[in-house]
């Protein structure tokens, strides 16, 4: 499998170092085959969510191996859903929105792409994520 063909994993947060940091544990969990690219704070910087960015992060995905989405809350909630409405119908196949802890939910889904899931199996796994327990 090409790296180009292996769904990534998009984290979309109104941090960026948020969004960084767990790319960063994502990556060192899921291995450097799975791709993890993040969309955080806004255009100059603050917190906040840049919905070009978002929108283009997804374009890009879709074009490649297909992606699998996380977010935090709020306004990244909202940017998502604005660029989903955006994508077309062969860009939205490729394309799965994890209703998913952003923590738990992307080291899930990074786990599940490393073993080859699909970007649907891989969000399934990040939405279970929600129901493990921690003690």
């Amino acid at each position: 499998m090409r790296e180009s063909d292996r769904p990534s994993v998009v984290i979309v947060s109104h941090s960026a170092e948020i969004a960084a940091g767990l790319a960063e544990l994502v990556g060192q969990v899921a291995g450097p085959e799975v791709p993890v690219v993040t969309a955080g704070g806004a255009v100059d910087g603050s917190l906040g969510t840049d919905g070009g960015k978002v929108l283009a992060l997804l374009r890009a995905a879709a074009a490649d191996g297909g992606a699998v989405v996380l977010v935090d809350l709020g306004s990244s909630v909202l940017s998502v859903r604005a660029a989903v409405a955006e994508l077309g119908e062969d860009e939205l196949e490729r394309i799965s929105v994890a209703d998913a802890p952003l923590v738990e939910g992307a080291v899930a889904a990074g786990v599940a792409l490393s073993t080859g899931c699909s970007h649907v199996e891989a969000a399934r796994a990040a939405e279970e994520a929600r129901n493990v327990g921690k003690l």
